[in-house]
């Protein structure tokens, strides 16, 4: 198994700001909770483990980050609205009610502009993960073909060589065979 330096980048070098890295650092923990050993390991360190299986759950539990987010300001949006046409409706009773209400809006107005700016942190964590990933596939696709074609050029070159050795070897026993 390689070691997990050597399939890691530090967490600090991907471009994100501290606030994203404490993210990425938090929902990698989660994501890989479950699955490996190595994952949380890396995690705990600081670093992003580079190998297919660990970006693809990373990115799969950041898709249903992102959705949850996006549900949640839906709602918000859709509370905003009902805030907003209750205070239209409610005209006559604006003055008591005004400070609750406009306190409520406030409220779900910061609680959205949050989550707005962590969709967007996780978005572009996001978009490092699945860069990270094609560049793993990328290299893993390179090795394999690498391989590969070292494994036909090795047995192509070594079916040669038993060739032009049972080539000597029938040409000096038909040799022999005309002296007697």
């Amino acid at each position: 198994m390689p070691s997990v330096e050597a399939a890691t980048v530090p967490d600090t070098q991907l471009g994100l700001t501290d606030d994203e890295v404490q993210l990425l650092r938090f929902h990698q923990a989660q994501a890989n909770s479950s699955s490996s050993r190595a994952a949380s390991r890396a995690s705990s360190q600081g670093l992003l483990l580079l190998d297919s299986a660990s970006l693809a759950s990373l990115s799969r539990h950041l898709d249903r980050l992102m959705q949850q987010i996006q549900q949640r300001i839906e709602y918000l949006s859709e509370q905003s609205s009902i805030v907003t046409l209750q205070q239209y409706d409610r005209a006559g009773n604006l003055i008591d009610n005004a400070d609750a209400e406009i306190a409520r809006f406030q409220n779900i107005m910061a609680e959205m502009d949050e989550l707005e700016v962590d969709f967007d942190r996780i978005a572009h964590i996001k978009d490092i993960v699945k860069g990270q990933r094609r560049r793993v596939e990328g290299l893993e696709r390179e090795l394999e073909q690498t391989s590969t074609r070292r494994e036909r050029e090795h047995h192509s070159h070594s079916h040669s060589h038993r060739h032009s050795h049972s080539s000597r070897h029938e040409g000096s026993s038909s040799g022999r065979r005309h002296r007697h």
